[in-house]
């Protein structure tokens, strides 16, 4: 079965998605898909979309040649995707800049969004900013310590944003409060739902508005090399990234999607957001899917010196390639990952998000088992200004 036809009209990828929600949210997201669905078949909104991810985001984003990255790890054709160079800083705004127009679509003049690393917090008070929509951010407390710059910039475009110091004060609990918010403000409130995560048709619908990547990324290497790519490789949080680089070459079976889940501490301490290392399955935030849970079934805390890997669940869609063994799922620690910030600093003169460093990472540890003539795809999804601060501290610590 080709991978376009999936998700299935109830929103499953296999038997993973769907929607497990309160009655409240069966409007807005049946509002919501009709929205979509109709903006897909309209010509003018998919105009408008480009224009903005021509003119604003500075689309199409770079597919650099990291040669010396290559010539440390004896690579000789590594290809970084450049979405560190999109307005903002990440590929959030591709996302949040088509929800933005699904807003208006829609007549409502409200959005709400939950953030991690910022990134998204950022690009969804960027949108707003840009379109004159009322914004609020939903933030765990521990992320905007280490995430204080983008806390400083989402105030500057504009949005409110709202500590949330409940659980482990880090994504899962700022989702929690954001559907809190919509379940009350349906009417005149759009949720932007950061990744491939959620109910339907929130998994669908961000990967649509990523894919962009992936299909520039596809049209680049043709041109650079001649060839599709051997092996594609990003770091997975809830996903978004990583779906939006994968979807255009899924259907390719000579290409090897490699997605890198957060190993924090070490699996074996379980502080870590590795969901595939423990392969159980379970329902969070409104789907089905592989998560981080305990014996009797509650979401554990998890771990990652990235704020944006810091997340209990996978979207549906990644689960789904995992069980048909499309794609594979492997985890980087937290040392390996500042690590792999350093050396890509140091080889290329970029500095990647901590989220991206764990797509470098993976290479570091396997470049010896790579050919050295393979054609090697790297989603640089974020840049690492915001880390900076973070990376200092946490490399200071280790020092002393």
């Amino acid at each position: 079965m080709s991978h376009d036809t999936i998700p299935d009209d109830k929103g499953y990828f296999g038997r993973y998605g769907g929607r497990y929600i309160p009655e409240t949210l069966a409007m807005p997201l049946d509002e919501l898909e009709a929205a979509f669905r109709s903006a897909l078949a309209d010509p003018s909104f998919a105009d408008e979309l480009n224009a903005l991810l021509t003119r604003y985001v500075g689309r199409p984003t770079a597919l650099t040649h990291a040669a010396g990255l290559g010539r440390r790890l004896g690579l000789d054709r590594i290809y970084l995707k450049r979405e560190d160079l999109c307005h903002t800083g990440a590929h959030k705004i591709n996302n949040t800049l088509g929800q933005a127009l699904l807003t208006k679509r829609m007549g409502k003049r409200r959005v709400i969004a939950e953030t991690g690393a910022g990134q998204h917090g950022v690009a969804t008070a960027t949108a707003a900013a840009l379109f004159d929509l009322d914004c609020r951010v939903y933030m765990g407390s521990e992320d905007m310590r280490r995430q204080h710059l983008n806390v400083v910039r989402m105030r500057l475009l504009g949005a409110e944003v709202v500590a949330v110091d409940s659980g482990s004060r880090t994504l899962k609990d700022a989702i929690n409060e954001a559907l809190r918010d919509w379940v009350t403000s349906v009417a005149d409130t759009h949720y932007i739902l950061g990744s491939v995560l959620g109910p339907h048709p929130f998994p669908e619908m961000v990967r649509t508005f990523q894919c962009v990547i992936g299909n520039e990324a596809r049209t680049q290497l043709q041109e650079a090399v001649g060839s599709l790519p051997d092996v594609v490789v990003a770091c997975v949080g809830g996903g978004s990234n990583a779906m939006g680089i994968f979807h255009a070459f899924v259907n390719d079976p000579s290409v090897r999607l490699v997605g890198v889940e957060a190993g924090g501490h070490g699996i074996e301490t379980g502080r870590h957001a590795a969901r595939m290392a423990e392969r159980k399955e379970g329902v969070l935030h409104g789907t089905r899917t592989y998560l981080l849970q305990d014996d009797d079934g509650q979401i554990r805390a998890t771990h990652s010196v990235s704020a944006g890997l810091d997340y209990p669940a996978i979207g549906p869609e990644h689960g789904y390639l995992f069980d048909t063994g499309r794609a594979e799922y492997t985890y980087v620690c937290d040392d390996e990952a500042l690590a792999a910030f350093a050396l890509l600093s140091e080889t290329e003169g970029i500095l990647p998000a901590l989220e991206s460093a764990h797509a470098i990472a993976w290479l570091v540890k396997e470049a010896k088992k790579l050919a050295n003539d393979g054609v090697i795809l790297v989603n640089l999804s974020g840049r690492g200004d915001k880390d900076v601060e973070e990376v200092a501290r946490l490399t200071t610590d280790s020092d002393g």
